[in-house]
């Protein structure tokens, strides 16, 4: 007997009739698709055609390009001007906001092509992250940035694993696999596990002593509780929360042996990365805060390429991490 998998099309499309919305964003969703599987095709061949190396560049992060970020973005890009349904861009890549089309978009779209770049000479696995937020139909459209409450949808790419996973706003966040056909298919909701047998923590290890004494602290006390992974791409660390459970961490930096690199803002960019992993989590009953210990998803943006502090994952766990934070005596 023939199997049939529902594919990610078809699963959107009776989204969008059963919540009688439009056909626009499938539309999107399908540019997003073909950007993901071209960046994955890149990915796979990038050893034999020479594209897993530095490109030689510094980003507007102050980080090494690599020449997959650059294929990447071209791609990407590519894909959501031919969309027709995209009023501008804001990406990791780029310095300046991307406008797209102005007068004809329904959406603002927010990116990281190439999340986890130190993984690409070693063929491990990076991620391609984006949210999405919806013009204001009621009226003139201000540009204005959005924060993470206000995004319809946010998903990533783990590649070249062939996972893609997408949160719907008020509709859980949903897991696909590609296929032998190139189809994302079989839709699984994901739910954070409330048993914390499975539960693992994620941070990076080295920098545990420049984090505050606070958190320093806390991980002290709890890390005994739980495995630890990291590995060392955010679409790859929370693949596995969504799975497993736990929390990832990615403090602010505010006690570095050399002052200069301290980041008391936090690293993670908040539009394209934090608030897209900080949405899926939301759908998926979890939740995510800042270094403050309030909620990323209620941060509204000063500029585009904004930085955060990040701890998402189960949400016993960062309620626990979000008191000790908000507890600044």
């Amino acid at each position: 007997m023939i199997r049939f998998e529902q594919t990610f099309m078809n699963f959107l499309l009776q989204h969008q009739e059963k919540h009688n919305r439009t056909y626009h964003f499938l539309v999107l969703m399908d540019a997003i698709i073909s950007a993901g599987k071209y960046i994955q095709h890149y990915y796979l061949t990038g050893a034999l055609k020479g594209n897993l190396g530095s490109a030689g560049d510094i980003n507007v992060q102050g980080e090494d390009v690599m020449r997959m970020d650059q294929i990447a973005q071209e791609i990407t890009l590519h894909y959501l001007k031919t969309s027709g349904r995209v009023i501008h861009a804001v990406s990791e890549e780029s310095e300046e906001i991307i406008q797209i089309n102005p007068d004809g978009g329904r959406y603002f779209v927010y990116f990281d092509p190439m999340d986890g770049s130190s993984n690409i000479p070693h063929g491990l696995p990076i991620g391609f992250l984006f949210g999405i937020a919806k013009r204001n139909l009621e009226g003139p459209e201000d540009g204005h940035l959005r924060a993470g409450k206000d995004y319809i949808a946010a998903g990533m790419f783990v590649i070249p694993t062939g996972t893609f996973t997408l949160g719907l706003k008020d509709a859980g966040t949903w897991q696909f696999h590609i296929d032998e056909t190139m189809n994302f298919v079989r839709p699984t909701q994901m739910v954070l596990p409330e048993d914390p047998k499975s539960w693992e923590l994620s941070f990076n290890a080295s920098n545990r002593t420049t984090y505050a004494e606070r958190v320093q602290k806390w991980i002290t006390e709890n890390e005994s509780k739980y495995a630890f992974r990291y590995l060392g791409a955010l679409a790859g660390d929370f693949h596995r929360l969504l799975t497993n459970g736990g929390m990832f961490m990615y403090p602010a930096i505010v006690n570095h042996p050399n002052p200069k690199k301290n980041r008391p803002e936090g690293k993670l960019r908040l539009m394209y990365e934090s608030s897209v992993v900080a949405f899926m989590c939301r759908e998926a009953g979890g939740m995510a805060v800042s270094e403050a210990g309030i909620p990323i998803l209620e941060i509204q943006p000063g500029k585009h390429h904004q930085r955060t502090a990040l701890y998402v994952g189960s949400k016993k766990l960062v309620e626990d991490i979000a008191r000790v934070l908000r507890n600044t005596g």
